[in-house]
């Protein structure tokens, strides 16, 4: 097969799905759920094997053995089981924040564009402030002046003129 008459690569990109993974945030926490559940599958194994090994190796004595020395011998083996299934609980917990995070992450973006947006439409509108006539105010019953002064009484003698709430 040639790759003249196609134009295209002999060989499909391998990453590719990957890449339209990590595009969508339900198919990354979908994809990670898949990776979770098999970590925790062996998670559960490895604390199977923990305890019987634990429990062979404590057991295993040797004629003249004084009282502790299983235990001390059977330590390394236990601490390698502890060790790994400490960072099989670091994976799964990363796993669960990593595809927190991924959604937040587009939850995050939609907003920028969203505050974007409305930042571009303040400053429009303080660029180009559209003119309005101000309101007429109909004079009221109380057979007001227009030229009442600055605010009006300016003591409370003088509200018999005006006209109550």
């Amino acid at each position: 097969m040639s790759t003249e008459n196609t134009g295209q690569p002999f060989f499909e990109d391998p990453d590719e799905s990957l890449r339209q993974i990590a595009q969508n945030p339900a198919a990354y926490a979908h994809y990670l759920a898949d990776f979770h559940r098999v970590v925790l599958d062996m998670q559960a194994k490895l604390e199977v094997l923990q305890r019987e090994t634990r429990v062979h190796c404590r057991g295993t004595r040797v004629e003249g053995d004084k009282m502790g020395q299983a235990f001390l011998r059977s330590f390394p083996v236990e601490k390698s089981l502890n060790d790994i299934l400490k960072n099989l609980k670091s994976v799964t917990s990363g796993l669960e924040k990593s595809a927190h995070k991924r959604h937040a992450h587009d939850e995050k973006v939609k907003e920028v564009k969203k505050q974007r947006k409305e930042k571009a439409q303040l400053k429009e509108r303080k660029n180009n402030p559209t003119l309005q006539a101000a309101p007429e105010n109909p004079r009221q019953q109380g057979g007001q002046g227009p030229n009442m002064g600055y605010g009006g009484p300016t003591s409370i003698y003088n509200l018999d003129r005006r006209e109550s709430a």
